[in-house]
């Protein structure tokens, strides 16, 4: 014959919810106990904590670098503007100082010539071959004496030279040219000729309104 001991089912849900309790309070330890033995999780708000520092100093030092950079590209372009105008500045100075450095040659060259009653003369007569049969030229007028006004004539310019081994002669192509001036005036042209022709003299003449000659002047080449 056996007796059991029946007990009221509240008490045995309570002591069923305390063995359970029991064991999932056995199990969370374990589970704890095992990562602090593993070490997983040993320090690890502090170097999380850390990890955020660094980060946040790593985005301050790439704002800093980036507003850098800025105005580093800001300066830069503002330097390379200046250097491209002191460069265009530069250049017009030097066009400048080459344009006077020729003018002073030219009157650094001038060769007196005689001066008639007009007070008109012919100085610095330059000539040289520019190639494919032409011959550039230049020279001043000048127009001394008080109480001249302007004058009004005419410039002739010719060549002189051989051709097929014979004398030859060229005047300007259009003939005389009208000329007002009334102190000075510098004069250039270039005169196309025959390509075999040897050019070897330079004549300028200069005359009235009624074709006499003021003043005349030969270049010898």
């Amino acid at each position: 014959m056996i007796v059991r001991s029946h007990l009221p089912w509240p008490l045995r849900w309570a002591v069923a919810a305390l063995a359970l309790g029991f064991s999932a309070a056995i199990a969370l330890w374990a589970f704890e106990f095992g990562k602090d033995i593993a070490g997983l999780d040993r320090g690890a708000k502090e170097e999380l904590a850390q990890l955020r520092v660094e980060v946040a100093d790593l985005r301050a030092e790439r704002e800093k670098a980036l507003a850098i950079a800025s105005s580093v590209d800001s300066l830069l372009k503002t330097e390379r503007a200046a250097q491209e105008k002191l460069a265009q500045q530069l250049k017009q100075v030097e066009a400048e100082n080459l344009a006077l450095k020729n003018d002073l040659g030219f009157f650094e060259r001038l060769l007196p010539a005689g001066t008639g009653d007009s007070g008109l003369s012919v100085r610095g007569l330059q000539a040289e071959e520019a190639g494919n049969g032409q011959l550039r030229y230049q020279l001043l007028l000048m127009q001394t004496g008080k109480g001249r006004g302007e004058f009004n004539g005419r410039l002739e310019v010719s060549l002189g030279g051989t051709l097929d081994g014979k004398p030859w002669v060229q005047a300007e192509p259009g003939g005389a040219k009208p000329l007002q001036l009334r102190q000075y005036r510098r004069i250039e042209g270039v005169i196309e000729h025959p390509p075999l022709a040897q050019v070897r003299s330079v004549t300028v003449k200069v005359t009235d309104g009624r074709g006499s000659v003021l003043a005349t002047h030969t270049l010898k080449m």
